[in-house]
């Protein structure tokens, strides 16, 4: 039974087999380094990617609005292939986000760091992994032929021609879509579940694979554990990391006892015997120290900007102290205030304690009183002015009766003279 196991283990690794150029996360360790993955451009907006042996993490936990991307460096020259790809995402209760799996053509230069909702006109297919519609979360699928601006257009929901409904959120395991596409039909599946199929879409070879992500102000945290690209038609190099787990466990349950008590003797870490549950072990702690990096990352991230808040909270507090009056000066504010107290009090007693009627009758006598006194002086005075600036009658009838008396002896004077002239005849 062993050897069958075995025999049917290597006949599903000869027949499944991968294209190292474009896959990463099918050994041990996703990359040799933590700069870079062979074969793949990574790169982010607002945050750069992390890194780890087992897991690409394209946007962290904090803070938000961020990108992230990887796009494969070699377009795909398989018309029939599949496709694995493993995520997680995990965040806050209302936090959100979306995650994006593109097989375009020239998708680093056309699509970049993108979402569906932002990207413009792209050539190609994108699988959508998102909370869309509220229900908890959701796969979409949507193509273009690089006629439609996606960025533009009044409701791109509307463009999916397959989904699913799907809870991925806060699982605490990666989640498992595989994408199968030969000439026949187009398949995705969900954790070994379809969740939509075609057999109307025929995507062409010679297009880019690519992962981005996008994150709101409250975030999701998107992370990739292994993207491996299959072909049936017998290219590429197999999978080492099935057959040699499976060959380790076969030689290891050979092996005498003596020799795995040499070897227990010889490895100071203690071991359980079993090759798989060791794997798996030490595959959770290296998923722990990773999420403890992000926590310390994180909290650390927090820690300068409560530190920036404390400062600038006491720079106001002391500014504030600064604007604010003196002891003294309240104190004195202080006692004017009750001085006015006092002298409104004062005044509101004698205005209900005594009768004022009396005084404002002969104020209103008084006021009487001078207004006929002036009235009267005021008529005298017009009446002086009036005949002191008048001519008198006498002098103007003087003057006429002068005038006319002139005027009478002027005509006898001349009467006179004529008649003593000479008088000449002719």
């Amino acid at each position: 039974m062993k050897t069958f196991a075995s025999l049917a283990l290597f006949a599903a690794g000869a027949t499944a087999q991968i294209i190292q150029s474009t896959s990463f996360g099918y050994d041990k360790t996703i990359s040799p380094s933590r700069d870079s993955i062979p074969g793949w451009n990574i790169a982010g907006e607002g945050t750069d990617p992390q890194i780890l042996s087992n897991k690409l993490i394209l946007t962290p936990p904090y803070p938000g609005n961020v990108r992230g991307s990887a796009w494969a460096q070699n377009p795909n020259t398989q018309s029939e292939w599949s496709a694995e790809f493993q995520f997680r995402g995990s965040g806050q209760e209302r936090s959100g986000g979306n995650l994006q799996l593109w097989y375009t053509k020239d998708g680093q230069a056309r699509v970049g760091t993108s979402s569906i909702y932002t990207v413009g006109q792209f050539d190609g297919f994108a699988l959508v992994i998102d909370t869309h519609g509220g229900r908890g979360g959701s796969i979409r699928g949507f193509l273009n032929d690089g006629t439609t601006d996606y960025k533009t257009h009044r409701s791109v929901d509307s463009l999916a021609f397959g989904h699913c409904d799907y809870a991925y959120r806060n699982l605490g395991r990666p989640s498992v879509v595989k994408l199968k596409h030969t000439s026949s039909a187009f398949e995705v599946t969900v954790d070994d579940k379809v969740c939509f199929s075609t057999n109307k879409v025929a995507l062409p070879s010679g297009n880019t694979f690519g992962i981005t992500a996008a994150t709101p102000e409250n975030p999701d945290s998107f992370e990739v554990f292994k993207f491996v690209l299959e072909s049936a038609a017998g290219q590429g190099q197999t999978i080492p990391s099935n057959q040699g787990s499976a060959q380790q466990q076969q030689q290891q349950q050979q092996q005498p006892v003596v020799n795995q008590n040499q070897n227990q003797d010889a490895n100071p870490n203690p071991s359980s015997g079993n090759a798989v549950l060791d794997n798996a072990i030490a595959a959770q702690f290296i998923d722990l120290s990773g999420r403890l990096q992000l926590t310390n990352k994180a909290t650390n991230n927090i820690i300068q900007d409560l530190k920036s808040q404390t400062s600038k909270a006491d720079a106001r507090q002391s500014e504030l102290l600064q604007k604010l009056a003196s002891k003294d000066q309240v104190a004195a504010l202080d006692a004017r205030l009750q001085r006015i107290e006092q002298l409104l009090q004062n005044v509101q007693r004698d205005l209900e304690g005594k009768d004022y009627s009396t005084r404002f009758n002969q104020l209103h006598d008084t006021l009487r009183t001078s207004h006929l006194s002036l009235s009267e002086s005021l008529q005298g005075s017009l009446l002086s002015a009036i005949t002191a600036s008048t001519p008198r009658m006498g002098f103007f009838i003087f003057m006429v009766i002068a005038f006319q008396v002139l005027l009478a002896v002027s005509y006898v004077v001349y009467k006179r003279r004529r008649a003593n002239m000479p008088k000449k005849f002719l």
